[in-house]
């Protein structure tokens, strides 16, 4: 799938404009250093970034991590980009934005699947520790954390791209559904939103713009995608999960490894090729 366009195409002299109408007092050199799927991403000064929405359906997804990472950050032992100042429209752009941290480390997309074995149960004990149940004014999120029946529409045909996927995917829809409550879900914990320091671990765990409550099955997708079996051990014994959420889970890897296997970003096709092959192996 290619990458969505832009409907704003921001510069750096308007990101340095609505940061000295709005916050003077964190001024400081703007450079442009992400253009992600749903946001635009600036680097400001030396130890803070500006994160914008570039196209309107992303809008909604910056106010849920304006509202909800203040809340959710003490259940994550790893560095989360709570917002620093939060922006509001003004001029020509119309969408609420954030300064957040910029936090160091290296992109966990940009390493293979064997040395991100090396974080796989650290990962897995960070979702366990998010999973919670949530609040009954929690964000309800469509595409993430519901039940795979409602995904089937929108996904048979993705998959008719990458037909070994289909017997996973109906595997994973004849599961047995989430009991319990909706708990806390990041809604995207792929290696493209982990940073990693030097210890080979996570750092930061970023993007919460899909943060829902729902079925955990749908963070853990990564086993698949991000790892190989050595890892999707270890992360599944960290994750203490049960059998009907692994194979939920399962059916989740293969909606997203369907999605992104004619992505634009080489990364993202990557993971996906990586996702087909420990799906069908």
């Amino acid at each position: 799938m290619p990458q969505p366009p832009a409907e704003l195409d921001l510069t750096v002299a308007d990101v340095h404009r609505l940061v000295a109408s709005q916050h003077p007092s964190l001024l400081g050199p703007v450079r442009r250093v992400a253009h992600g799927w749903d946001n635009d991403l600036f680097r400001l000064g030396d130890d803070l970034a500006v994160r914008l929405p570039r196209r309107a359906s992303a809008a909604p997804l910056v106010v849920h991590e304006q509202r909800w990472l203040p809340l959710l950050a003490p259940l994550v032992p790893v560095a989360v980009p709570v917002p620093v100042a939060v922006g509001v429209p003004e001029g020509a752009y119309p969408w609420h934005w954030s300064i957040v941290p910029w936090f160091e480390g290296v992109n966990a997309l940009d390493l293979a699947p064997p040395v991100r074995d090396g974080f796989a149960a650290q990962l897995g004990g960070i979702l366990r520790r998010l999973h919670v149940a949530a609040p009954a004014d929690a964000p309800f999120n469509p595409v993430r954390a519901v039940p795979l029946a409602d995904r089937d529409t929108a996904v048979r045909p993705r998959l008719a791209a990458v037909p070994a996927l289909v017997p996973v995917w109906e595997e994973a829809l004849a599961a047995p559904a989430h009991e319990g409550p909706p708990v806390w879900v990041h809604g995207d914990p792929h290696p493209g939103n982990m940073l990693v320091g030097g210890d080979g671990l996570i750092s930061a765990l970023l993007d919460f713009g899909d943060v829902s409550a729902g079925d955990p099955a749908s963070d853990l997708a990564i086993a698949w995608l991000g790892f190989t079996a050595t890892g999707r051990d270890a992360f599944r014994s960290a994750v203490n999960t049960d059998a009907a959420t692994w194979a939920r889970a399962r059916g989740w890897a293969a909606a997203i490894a369907a999605l992104l296997h004619d992505a634009e970003d080489p990364g993202l096709r990557a993971m996906s090729a990586h996702g087909v092959g420990e799906l069908t192996r």
